[in-house]
């Protein structure tokens, strides 16, 4: 009987994982601790995956292999180009098509809407990790050595994220105080919900004739910060959204402290400036439609509230 294979358990690996079993399919879930949801269908295992020859034994008769790892922030140098590496030979050895989730980041800072014809021109460190993690991808499967495809998405919400957002907002707008953030607050910004990055990855995964590009996540409309802020204390029934805008030197303060707000110094321009995703693609090709904003706002609430759930 084939399987599916998931390498990560964090918010988007276990969602595919429930979604992938919900459809009666089989899963083994690769990380690290062996951690997981603890679900019938789903196959917790303890493996490293930049070791390409677990991988593969792992996903050996997979009908996929769904990357949803994910290193921490300021290691994605050292840390993305091995797992990277083993994947594509783990799907080379085994057939298994290999889909990835990706971000925006290698786009670099553009004017206007995000699609998928974009050139990658990525005007940081981090960006350029994911570039090349997805031009090596595309390079093997030109070459007809594997078949993949990779998922982009903006920030995402939903039990368990974290983003700028979800850190140093959301927790203190549920309390009712006052938060800041370094982002212009009335720049419109795209936010993904992972149940549907779990759906696209399943959906690319499944059709043959999706393979060798990339593809965005089916992606509501975009809303500031503050109107996310004040969205979300409504929802959850607190006290009006007091938010503020961080000035730049804060961060750069809290970087020599916190290696998060270091690494988060490259990526600023996502937060001072329009950022937005252009998902009409997927949803022409696939029929899927975003989650509402609300619906996903509140998993992200209830997440916060109540951590059992992720």
């Amino acid at each position: 009987m084939s399987h599916h294979v998931i390498v990560g358990a964090g918010p988007v690996g276990s969602a595919t994982a429930r979604l992938l079993v919900g459809q009666g399919e089989q899963v083994r879930l690769l990380t690290r601790s062996g951690g997981g949801p603890q679900q019938d269908g789903i196959t917790r295992i303890a493996a490293d995956a930049t070791d390409a020859d677990a991988l593969a034994r792992h996903a050996e008769g997979a009908r996929a292999l769904y990357c949803c790892a994910g290193p921490a922030y300021h290691r994605w140098s050292t840390e993305w180009p091995p797992i990277g590496a083993a994947l594509v030979r783990a799907a080379e050895v085994t057939g298994a098509v290999l889909v990835t989730t990706g971000n925006l980041y290698a786009y670099g800072q553009v004017d206007g809407p995000m699609t998928e014809q974009l050139p990658l021109r990525p005007n940081s460190t981090k960006g350029e990790v994911r570039a090349k993690l997805w031009t090596d991808a595309l390079a093997a499967h030109e070459a007809g050595r594997i078949r993949t495809a990779e998922v982009r998405g903006s920030d995402y919400l939903g039990a368990g994220t974290l983003s700028p957002f979800s850190a140093l907002v959301l927790p203190k707008v549920l309390k009712g105080s006052k938060s800041s953030i370094p982002a212009d607050l009335d720049a419109p910004h795209s936010w993904t919900y992972v149940g549907d990055v779990a759906r696209m990855l399943v959906a690319v995964a499944a059709k043959e004739s999706a393979w060798g590009r990339p593809w965005h996540v089916p992606t509501a409309a975009p809303m500031s910060v503050r109107a996310l802020a004040i969205r979300a204390a409504e929802l959850a029934e607190a006290p009006p959204a007091q938010v503020t805008r961080m000035p730049g030197f804060a961060l750069r303060l809290a970087g020599f402290f916190n290696p998060a707000a270091r690494e988060m110094l490259e990526v600023q321009y996502q937060l001072q400036r329009p950022f937005v995703l252009d998902s009409s693609a997927a949803t022409a090709t696939f029929g899927l439609e975003p989650t509402p904003a609300d619906e996903a706002l509140r998993e992200t609430i209830r997440g916060l509230r109540t951590p059992s759930m992720r």
